[in-house]
């Protein structure tokens, strides 16, 4: 009996150590394929990482994308508001530079309009007073149009004559228009010599007119030897040796009369 029950013990703990072993098993089992999945999921790491920086890169060029179109965006208003103030300051610019060429032909037309009011009050002083101080011509001389005429005394070749006007910065009587003509039918000169040209061959008198106009003044002054030189006497045109003597008249441009020297003069009255 008691043999029986100690077999009995004995199988049974033999079944239950050979149970434990059995759960061991699967247990053991199940580790190890989650230990052979834990490597699979550590390689998803980097993919993710990377998908990540990929999403962080797009985001980031998206902003910088709108940060620049922005930016572009304020500086063509601004250079648009640039070229609006550009056009405006030309537009002024442009006014403004009219209204001064009105301006400044307004103040040339004055100042001419002075200058004859001028020339044309020293001209009746003069009548009363020869040599008044606004009188645009050296002393001695005679103003008359745009011109003074110095007539100097003795005689001298045409020459010595001509040097002598140079000396004064003026030229021998010269025909160059029609104010000329009217001062020489005006004053009958004789015997004065004229600026013309010297001619190697005699020429028979001539009446003063318009022609001599035309003729400008030819050749060398150096060697008049045996030259014919020509000279005003009344209403004609006569030639004579250049060696020989003749009156000296000297023609220069009248100076532009001072307004303050005949404003000065005029009674208080009138100013």
């Amino acid at each position: 009996m008691s043999e029986e029950i100690v077999e009995d013990v004995v199988y049974a703990n033999l079944k239950f150590q050979d149970s434990d072993k059995k759960e061991e098993t699967p247990n053991s089992e199940k580790c190890g394929a989650e230990v052979s999945s834990a490597p699979s999921h550590s390689q998803h790491k980097p993919v993710l990482i990377l998908i990540l920086l990929c999403l962080l890169l797009f985001i980031g060029m998206v902003v910088l994308g709108g940060i620049f179109y922005t930016t572009l965006e304020t500086e063509m208003i601004k250079l648009n508001q640039l070229q609006d103030i550009k056009k405006e300051l030309q537009g002024n610019v442009s006014l403004q530079l009219m209204h001064n060429l009105k301006s400044s032909k307004k103040i040339r037309n004055l100042s001419a309009m002075l200058q004859n009011i001028a020339t044309q009050l020293c001209r009746e002083l003069c009548k009363k007073e020869p040599e008044h101080k606004c009188k645009p011509c050296p002393k001695g001389s005679e103003w008359y149009k745009d011109s003074c005429y110095s007539q100097l005394n003795g005689f001298e070749t045409w020459q010595k004559s001509e040097m002598l006007c140079s000396a004064r910065n003026a030229s021998l009587l010269k025909i160059k228009n029609k104010n000329v003509l009217e001062f020489i039918k005006l004053k009958m000169l004789r015997s004065y010599w004229l600026w013309l040209s010297p001619r190697k061959d005699y020429k028979y008198p001539e009446t003063v007119n318009e022609k001599f106009l035309s003729e400008g003044f030819e050749g060398s002054t150096h060697d008049l030897t045996r030259m014919y030189c020509g000279y005003i006497d009344g209403m004609y045109v006569y030639y004579m040796l250049c060696t020989d003597k003749n009156r000296i008249i000297c023609e220069e441009t009248a100076r532009k009369v001072q307004v303050e020297s005949v404003l000065n003069d005029l009674p208080e009255g009138s100013t």
